[in-house]
């Protein structure tokens, strides 16, 4: 693939819909900034700004890539036989920016025959972006612009005390069981992409999702985890997650960082 792009265009679009996103929130007027979508799920003018700063972009700089947004899942004509695919979640976490809390992100994820190779997560709250590209790592760039490289951490399934993300908004019994038999561990509670990106960094070592997301939620933090050192694996198959599917809910998975984990 030729890109006629860096990666310092795509953080620049992150960081300008990062803006676009916190004006919204220091105004927000739930009676007038809140629509309710054909799913039941709600649509902020936050989500319809990003969505417009990183398409209009988008479009100029790749011209020739399609784009599946969050906000833009109409038929996209022959969206399944297309080698590249850009997968975006303008706001990813619309409930957590409602509530005013500080952790809904930024999705961008380039898709290569249904397979991430490129992913930009953009954390607006804390003026922080992640970023990998496959075969080159995954890194960080901090609120005062300093780029580090991130790394997951090891684990051992039997340790004590290990450390597992959950939805703030989806933690079911299901997953609930999956989380106790484990010896001792820490509940970690948390909204959006935040997830996979705190195992990408060391922080966290498990995050299982035994329940309904869309592909927009996770490609950019799967490549990002990936290439820090971790995995995202079907619940059931036990293969990394596939992408630009002709129903674009994801299965059931399961989110960790360096060790061996079987379920």
């Amino acid at each position: 693939m030729t890109k006629n792009y860096t990666t310092e265009d795509i953080l620049a679009i992150l960081e300008k819909a990062s803006q676009a996103i916190m004006d919204v929130y220091h105004s927000f007027d739930p009676e007038n900034d809140i629509e309710i979508k054909g799913d039941n799920s709600p649509l902020t003018r936050a989500d319809k700004k990003s969505h417009e700063c990183i398409v209009s972009v988008l479009e100029k700089l790749t011209p020739e890539i399609v784009i599946l947004s969050e906000e833009n899942t109409e038929d996209i004509e022959g969206r399944l036989e297309k080698n590249l695919l850009w997968c975006i979640d303008p706001l990813d976490g619309t409930k957590e920016f409602i509530k005013k809390k500080t952790d809904f992100c930024i999705n961008i994820a380039l898709l290569q025959n249904g397979i991430p190779i490129e992913g930009y997560v953009a954390v607006p709250a804390k003026e922080e972006i992640y970023w990998a590209v496959k075969g080159k790592g995954a890194f960080k760039q901090l609120k005062n612009g300093d780029k580090i490289a991130i790394k997951t951490r090891s684990f051992e399934k039997s340790s004590s005390g290990l450390k597992i993300a959950a939805s703030a908004s989806h933690l079911n019994e299901d997953t609930s069981n999956f989380i106790n038999a484990f010896d001792s561990p820490e509940l970690c509670s948390m909204g959006s992409a935040l997830k996979f990106l705190k195992i990408a960094e060391g922080e966290i070592d498990i995050y299982p999702r035994i329940a309904p997301t869309m592909e927009w939620d996770t490609a950019a933090p799967q490549m990002i985890l990936e290439e820090a050192g971790g995995k995202v694996l079907h619940y059931e198959t036990l293969k990394p997650l596939a992408y630009n599917k002709e129903d674009l809910l994801n299965p059931y998975f399961v989110a960790f960082g360096n060790g061996e984990l079987n379920w």
